[in-house]
């Protein structure tokens, strides 16, 4: 078996697209960045995320029963950071009414987003560390531009 950084260092070989998944909880808007969303089946439209139980945003999924995916634009990088943790701002203060709007869940969705994707939650289960969440689409949007990519550790534009 490897360890925790071996893994770390070879799943961050792939390019994934770069996206938040928010919430609105009982206290307000809530979001993490996610290298791990991921849809389920198109047959009915589902999405999966994997919450650290660490992070805050996790009771605001479980409370309002859903979440939105957000993929970021190749411009969102600070955005990007914000979420991840990387600066001061935290809670509904990286929330900017101006740049966020819920389709229809109430989650809050980034406007410029190059893809978002509203859900309703379906099913949770525990795994080791993390909530994995399983979310039925509910509604969708989608605009033109590059994605943000995460690859060897750095942001980069798609």
């Amino acid at each position: 078996m490897i360890d925790a950084k071996t893994f770390w260092q070879m799943l961050g070989q792939r390019p994934i697209g770069v996206s938040i998944v928010t919430a609105q909880g009982a206290d307000g808007p809530a979001g993490f960045l996610a290298l791990s969303a991921s849809h389920v089946t198109a047959d009915p439209p589902s999405m999966l995320v994997s919450i650290d139980d660490r992070t805050s945003a996790l009771a605001a999924v479980l409370h309002g029963r859903h979440f939105a995916v957000n993929y970021l634009p190749a411009d969102a990088k600070p955005l990007a950071e914000m979420f991840g943790g990387r600066t001061e701002s935290k809670g509904a203060d990286r929330f900017a009414p101006e740049e966020w709007e819920p389709l229809q869940s109430g989650a809050p969705v980034f406007k410029r987003a190059v893809a978002a994707i509203d859900c309703s939650l379906a099913t949770t289960f525990r795994y080791s560390s993390s909530t994995i969440a399983v979310g039925r689409v509910i509604a969708a949007r989608s605009a033109p531009g590059a994605p943000l990519l995460f690859q060897q550790g750095r942001f980069s534009a798609g």
